[in-house]
């Protein structure tokens, strides 16, 4: 099937739109009537405590009033008048790293996410997902039959009789056999839950025209059907990665529009005002910046361009405001893979190794030569560039702290707000160094939830303890996120707020009690702290006189329900500078 470039399908598509365009440059701006909420727990984010106003005002879509009720009906007596009914009104939430271009392919894809977020625990779960998904109006949306969401780590395996439980695999990864069942017809692909990697069936091998013929990529592998070098369908980072945008890639204007829909409804249903994508290349950015010339963006996009197309950063879309909800922050690296798929960079040995891996694997860097790392740190800090880092394995922070430190040396510390992200296998002696250089930890307390009870058979149980150690960084004085790595999970914002707070694993296992933020930290987290590491602290995170009035409502008080409870709580209304751009409530649609 012909593919349309995307940038192309973006532009026709937003020229189409144009006309109905409910955000358009022709449109008049924000009347000069005031909007008052009150009657709820109005949560402003100020303070090492929390503070609870009684309302606020917004006009011309800042806020103008933080206060009582009594002197707010004097100062604005025309003010339409909106009753919270109890509800909890906060700061609109910031992602501080997820990939809002992924979100459109999540939310249109075959759901193949394990539970709770969707069904697949399976090999014959996920074929049937695959195949029930796999309509032609579906297929024809990009040609391939997709998903993303595949998690081997509760995919468990057909018991063999005779064999001892301790010598069957605990999980399995799918191969191209298991999705030849779907299909032999059509490419099919199960992205993996981390995004680094995926299964293919024969039909999609053959469509990236891998074969046994073909090598592995540097900063990536092609896994083999064992003692062959047939490859099985499994790819691996490098291998994959650059692909996913051109195999889930709408085919047509209208498939464009299914698309962009879906990932906005998916961002606004828990609550987005500002959401990220942490790893932007020339394809991704053409399809943000197409959609934000035609105000097509109803919350603000901030995209961290991958370090390969930097020349995007000489645009003017590199700016530190948006234009039309839509700008470049940065430059974004990726030094090793995922911990759950075992492609994260460790100093030590995975217990459990891939399929055709020695017990002496620990993964593998994205990039070896530190002497290539060090240029990319050198040319971010020459041009005051803020760069993102990806480490996931402490071998791979361990480059990162080798590679930086000397640039950091050279150029200074300066207000440039560094981040780590991830950090899931960090050790307790690479905080001190992180600190010295002023590293902002943006890390992913989820896994606690999604996969502590893997990586405990990962890598034991005592250095699981430490995975993203949120309260250990705190505890130090360091600059601290936390973010939803989103479509490797749900963007759910309350449930990220929850496994923070929590750490309980799938199975009821606590991982790290002494690493829990306490439900405000997590919720500084995704407001004024992620604020902060985007550098819009003066505009967003608080609730506060003059700042833009972005907010969510929430149907209970995260800081007043039993902490388990905290991700049951949703998304009653989304508004970005002071219009409501999402309501769950079916009166308001």
């Amino acid at each position: 099937m012909f593919r349309y470039n995307m940038y192309l399908i973006l532009s026709v598509l937003t020229l189409f739109l144009y006309s109905c365009d409910q955000h358009s440059e022709s449109e008049e701006p924000y009347a000069e009537v005031e909007t008052v909420y009150l009657n709820g727990s109005i949560l402003t984010m100020k303070g090492v405590s929390p503070e609870y106003v009684e309302c606020i005002a917004i006009a011309e879509g800042e806020i103008v009033y933080v206060g009582d009720e009594p002197e707010v009906a004097e100062t604005f007596p025309q003010a339409e008048i909106v009753d919270l009914q109890g509800k909890t009104m906060l700061p609109g939430f910031i992602d501080a790293h997820c990939h809002f271009a992924g979100f459109p392919a999540q939310g249109v894809g075959a759901k193949i996410l394990p539970p709770p977020d969707a069904t697949v625990d399976s090999i014959d779960e996920l074929v049937r997902v695959l195949k029930e998904w796999a309509t032609p109006e579906n297929i024809e949306l990009t040609g391939w039959i997709f998903g993303m969401g595949l998690d081997d780590s509760v995919i468990r395996p057909v018991k063999v009789m005779g064999v001892q439980d301790d010598m069957q695999p605990q999980s399995v990864m799918p191969t191209k056999d298991d999705l030849d069942r779907v299909s032999m017809e059509y490419p099919v692909i199960a992205i993996h839950i981390s995004g680094h990697l995926a299964v293919v069936n024969s039909k999609g091998l053959e469509e990236l025209g891998i074969d046994e013929n073909t090598a592995d990529p540097p900063g990536g592998k092609i896994r083999r059907v064992l003692g062959t070098m047939e490859p099985n369908g499994v790819l691996e980072e490098l291998a994959i990665i650059p692909k996913m945008a051109e195999i889930v890639n709408p085919s047509t204007p209208e498939a464009a529009k299914v698309f962009l829909d879906s990932g906005i409804e998916l961002a606004l249903s828990y609550g987005y005002t500002t959401v990220q994508e942490g790893r932007a290349f020339l394809t991704s950015h053409q399809f943000l910046s197409s959609a934000a010339e035609y105000n097509q963006l109803p919350m603000d996009v901030v995209s961290y361009i991958d370090y390969s197309c930097d020349s995007l950063l000489l645009s003017d879309w590199y700016s530190d405001s948006y234009k039309n909800n839509y700008r470049i922050g940065g430059v974004k690296l990726t030094l090793d893979g995922s911990p759950q798929g075992r492609t994260a960079w460790c100093s030590h040995p995975y217990l459990i190794p891939p399929d055709g891996e020695s017990a002496e694997y620990s993964g593998y860097p994205v990039i070896a030569n530190d002497s290539i790392v060090k240029g990319i740190y050198d040319k971010c800090y020459k041009n005051n560039w803020q760069i993102l880092t990806h480490c996931n394995g402490d071998a791979a922070m361990d480059q990162m702290i080798r590679t930086l430190s000397p640039v950091v040396e050279k150029y200074g510390v300066a207000d440039r707000r560094t981040v780590l992200i991830h950090g899931q296998y960090i050790r307790k002696d690479q905080l001190a160094p992180f600190d010295s250089m002023n590293v902002i930890a943006s890390l992913f307390p989820m896994h606690t939830y999604y996969w502590g009870d893997w990586h405990r058979q990962l890598i034991g149980d005592s250095l699981v303890q430490f995975i993203s150690p949120t309260r250990a960084v705190l505890e130090r004085g360091m600059r601290l996120t936390i973010h939803s790595d989103s479509p490797v999970a749900l963007p759910n914002m309350m449930r990220l707020v929850g496994t923070a707070v929590n750490r309980t694993s799938r199975s009821g296992r606590i991982v790290g009690p002494d690493q829990r933020l306490t439900p405000y930290e997590a919720l500084k987290c995704i407001t004024e702290w992620s604020a902060y590491q985007h550098f819009e602290e003066d505009m967003k995170g608080t609730i506060e006189v003059g700042k833009v009035a972005d907010l969510v409502v929430l149907d209970q008080n995260p800081l007043k329900v039993p902490v388990e409870s905290i991700e049951d709580i949703t998304v009653t209304h989304t508004i970005k500078e002071g219009k409501v751009i999402y309501t769950s409530l079916p009166e308001n649609r």
